[in-house]
Order: structure tokens, then C-alpha cells, then sequence
């Protein structure tokens, strides 16, 4: 049999899968909407753009989005960026991570270690969420955001704190359902459908046998659980599903 399905880069990909299927499930135990939220993005590489494109097509505002790379907040009067950059560029004078930072909703970090001071977290919003995404070494450690915030919401990469968002959470699950379609590719539609196969996993009841493997009696949707775990058997078939309807 022969496969035509062209490259799809799992890894920014799936990163942006489950970066918007968390933070739809987080913004909603927040009370707010997507098409409202600041959204800050600390990083500019593929995996940045790929989850922005896709927040986008979930019901974010380009004109909400800031981005940051090393030199700051991408924005119109740059001449230094490349086809990618230049979709997210923003119209403002803001230049910082301390400017933008100052009332937003989401902070979102796919970029490295430790880039997030707390004096940043103290100046976002009521109730903000934060995806520190950087692997082993999130953008924040969750001790010092939450010692500094008892109202966030955070997500890492990491397996050892809550909300891990890790594109393990839907591959190769989308693959199976995109070869039971017998498809030719991979679509935004297809992308969507993960999302939201992914974060209705999260409102319902956990079996035990997920409990017993991240090693808790209980999880239940909330704060300190807004997508499912990695080893919930579920995911294969619902997000195949999804994706191949």
C-alpha cells in the first residue's frame, strides 16, 4: 500500500493540537472566551506559529496575539523577519515581554527556560492561564507562578506536574484516523476536530486505570485537570474518530 499523505511535522503540529484543546477547556473554567483573551507567545519558531495559526482558526484575534522572539515583541515596524514572523507581526508600540505581558489572559512559552519572571505573572490579568511549554525546562517553574498567583491555571510539558501538554496526546492517533479515511491529506478541519475530541475527553469521568497510572485517586475538569492524560486509552479511538469524520 502506498501512502500519500504529505510530511506533517508532528511536533508543531501536535503541540498546537493540544495547546488549543487545553486552553479552550482552561479559558472556559476561567470564565472567558478565546475571542476576548490577550494572548502573549513567548517563542517565534514553528511550533510558536503553528499553535497561534491554529488558535486563530479556533476563534482567537490576530490583534490580540503578541509575540516575542529574542529581540523582542514581533511587531510592523521590524524589517528583521522572515514570511513566518511577519503573519504575527503586531501594529503597536509595546516592545517587551513586561509591556505585553501587563493584562493579559494567556501566556503560552515555546521557547525556553526560565524566560517568565514572577514580577511578569504578578502583572497579568485576573484568572490567566499558562502553558510553559518549554521540555524538561518550562518558562516558569509551576511552584514560583503559583506562589506568586493562587488564580492561574498552568500547564507544562512535563508528565510530573498537572495539565501536560505534550503531543503525545494525539499521535499517532490522528494518523489512524486519517488512513481510515483513506485521506490525502491533513486538514485544518481534521486539526479542529482533534481539538475538540481532545478537550471533551477531559469533562468526562476517569477510569481507574488512569487514576492508578499517574498515581492519584481522583481527577475530575478543573483547574488542575483541563486535558486528559497521556496514558487514557481513550484518546486512540476518539481522536481517530474525530478525524476521520
Amino acid at each position: 500500500a502506498r501512502c500519500d499523505i504529505p510530511v506533517f511535522h508532528d511536533d508543531q503540529h501536535g503541540t498546537a493540537i493540544v495547546t488549543a484543546a487545553g486552553l479552550l477547556n482552561a479559558l472556559e473554567v476561567q470564565g472567558k472566551q478565546i475571542s476576548d483573551s490577550r494572548i502573549v507567545c513567548m517563542g517565534a519558531g514553528a511550533a510558536a506559529t503553528a499553535c497561534m495559526d491554529l488558535l486563530i482558526k479556533c476563534g482567537a484575534r490576530a490583534h490580540n496575539i503578541f509575540m516575542l522572539d529574542r529581540q523582542g515583541v514581533i511587531h510592523t515596524g521590524r524589517s528583521d523577519l522572515n514570511k513566518y514572523k511577519q503573519r504575527f507581526a503586531n501594529e503597536t508600540p509595546l516592545r517587551t515581554l513586561m509591556d505585553v505581558i501587563e493584562g493579559a489572559d494567556v501566556f503560552v512559552g515555546v521557547s525556553g527556560p526560565d524566560v517568565l519572571p514572577a514580577e511578569a505573572v504578578a502583572l497579568m490579568a485576573p484568572n490567566p492561564v499558562i502553558f510553559a511549554c518549554s521540555n524538561p525546562d518550562p518558562e516558569i517553574k509551576p511552584a514560583l507562578a503559583h506562589a506568586v498567583r493562587s488564580d492561574i491555571i498552568m500547564g507544562t510539558g512535563r508528565s510530573d506536574y498537572p495539565n501536560q501538554i505534550n503531543n503525545v496526546l494525539c499521535f499517532p492517533f490522528i494518523f489512524r484516523g486519517a488512513l481510515d479515511a483513506r485521506a490525502s491529506r491533513i486538514n485544518d478541519a481534521m486539526k479542529i476536530a482533534a481539538v475538540e475530541a481532545i478537550r471533551a475527553l477531559a469533562k468526562e469521568p476517569v477510569p481507574a486505570e488512569v487514576l492508578t497510572a499517574a498515581g492519584v485517586s481522583e481527577l475530575a475538569f478543573g483547574k488542575d485537570y483541563v486535558i486528559p492524560k497521556p496514558m487514557d486509552a481513550r484518546l486512540l479511538p476518539r481522536v481517530a474518530r474525530a478525524v476521520a469524520l
